[in-house]
């Protein structure tokens, strides 16, 4: 299931990144806060928003906005997509529903 979330929902905030540093380090913000509303997601049935809210982890607030940081790479372009490709992947993960148990003899 590709579940692709409407760009005007995501809301990108671009930080300065921790670290060492050098030159640039207090003048250069180059590390990307990305927001997500999962409540304004139409799109995620119950138990999709379920298990996203239990891989999301600390990651999501109370108000049920997702928040992932990116900051590995030093220009804002290359950490705004690998914010979008680790929510594209949040997304799947939660999206896949795991296989039920069957119980086997030992």
């Amino acid at each position: 299931m590709n579940l692709t979330p409407d760009p005007r929902d995501l809301d990108f905030q671009f930080i300065r990144a921790s670290g060492p540093g050098g030159q640039n380090v207090n003048k250069v913000s180059s590390a990307v806060q990305l927001r997500f509303n999962t409540r304004g997601f139409t799109e995620l049935a119950d138990d999709v928003r379920e298990r996203l809210t239990r891989l999301a982890g600390r990651r999501l607030t109370a108000d049920g906005v997702l928040i992932l940081e990116a900051q590995r790479f030093r220009t804002q372009e290359r950490n705004r997509a690998d914010a979008l490709e680790r929510l594209a992947a949040l997304l799947d993960a939660a999206a896949t529903a795991p296989k039920p148990r069957r119980p086997t003899k030992p």
